[in-house]
């Protein structure tokens, strides 16, 4: 199992960390142990004092793809779920600055909150779905797939060129605006629409 994800997917996000609008998607990855375990809380770690929430529509594949056609893409997945790729802005401003990889600041253990998953079905357009994180039961991100610079299947089609997905694999279709800094006993409650998928606690 692996975790894919997509930067840099929101133009209002992109703005707010001031960088470039990219021509591809931007991809990395975390490792499985980046898994935040169920009912368990999310640690600030100790190389960081500013861990950014930010909360991304997820995508699970249910059969192995490769040099997936984007017409074809919508067969590779029936589960849309949300969850939160923590980012540890101070370490990642300092790895970018240096032009190095920004694993440390976003593939550290319990940086991926992984919530519950909804049947694709239950969706009349996967590329018209709202969605928000509640910290402290205050809204304080939330978007709409509509605004994707790159549309799920897109994404599918693009990654599949690079990486075989399995069966299993998630797909982090990136953040929009509104990332913000956790602080400990912070409650992060994460919304598809008026389902609530995950709730955590920060400490």
């Amino acid at each position: 199992m692996k975790l894919i994800c997509i930067g840099r997917n929101y133009t209002e996000h992109i703005e707010e960390l001031e960088n470039e609008k990219p021509t591809d998607p931007v991809i990395f990855l975390k490792p499985d142990t980046a898994i935040l375990l169920k009912k368990q809380p999310f640690f600030i770690p100790e190389f960081s004092n500013d861990v950014h929430h930010e909360v991304e529509l997820l995508v699970k594949i249910n059969r192995v793809g490769k040099y997936i056609d984007r017409k074809f893409a919508d067969k590779y997945y029936n589960e849309i779920g949300l969850g939160i790729d923590f980012t540890a802005r101070d370490l990642q401003r300092e790895l970018k600055e240096k032009g190095l990889p920004w694993e440390k600041a976003k593939a550290f253990d319990g940086s991926a909150v992984i919530g519950e998953w909804l049947a694709k079905d239950n969706f009349e357009d996967v590329d018209n779905i709202d969605f928000s994180i509640h910290k402290n039961d205050v809204i304080v991100q939330q978007g709409n797939t509509s605004h994707m610079l790159w549309k799920i299947d897109e994404i599918i089609e693009y990654v599949s060129k690079y990486f075989t997905l399995k069966i299993g694999d998630v797909i982090f279709t990136g953040t929009p605006a509104g990332v913000g800094k956790v602080v400990a006993n912070d409650k992060l409650k994460g919304f598809i629409e008026d389902k609530a998928l995950f709730s955590i606690t920060v400490k």
